[in-house]
């Protein structure tokens, strides 16, 4: 029964280490490297220098811009297959006779 009080107190540090672990994953925190507590510094975008940041910004602002084009034109591809399947067949025909006619 003796054994029982080391084991024990292995298992709460490993606990401890693990729940600290996944705390500083979900929020966002530097991980730790090694025991000795060294971190990865340029692992978090705000660790960093104000110019790597500034990068950082702008390279969002950019994916923002080019991301955010592609959802309206998808939006327009949508409402055109939505009046598709929307319209009476005999008005689809006559559209498409039409386009075929110029």
């Amino acid at each position: 029964m003796g054994w029982m009080v080391p084991v024990g107190i292995v298992t709460a540090v490993s606990a401890s280490h693990a729940f600290r672990t996944w705390v500083r994953a979900r929020h966002g925190y530097p991980l730790d490297d090694d025991r000795r507590g060294r971190r990865h510094h340029g692992a978090h975008p705000l660790a960093g220098d104000t110019i790597g940041a500034d990068r950082s910004v702008a390279l969002l602002e950019a994916e923002n811009e080019r991301l955010t084009g592609k959802v309206g034109r998808l939006e327009e591809r949508i409402a055109v297959l939505e009046r598709i399947a929307t319209d009476p067949a005999v008005r689809t025909a006559r559209e498409i006779e039409a386009l075929r006619d110029r």
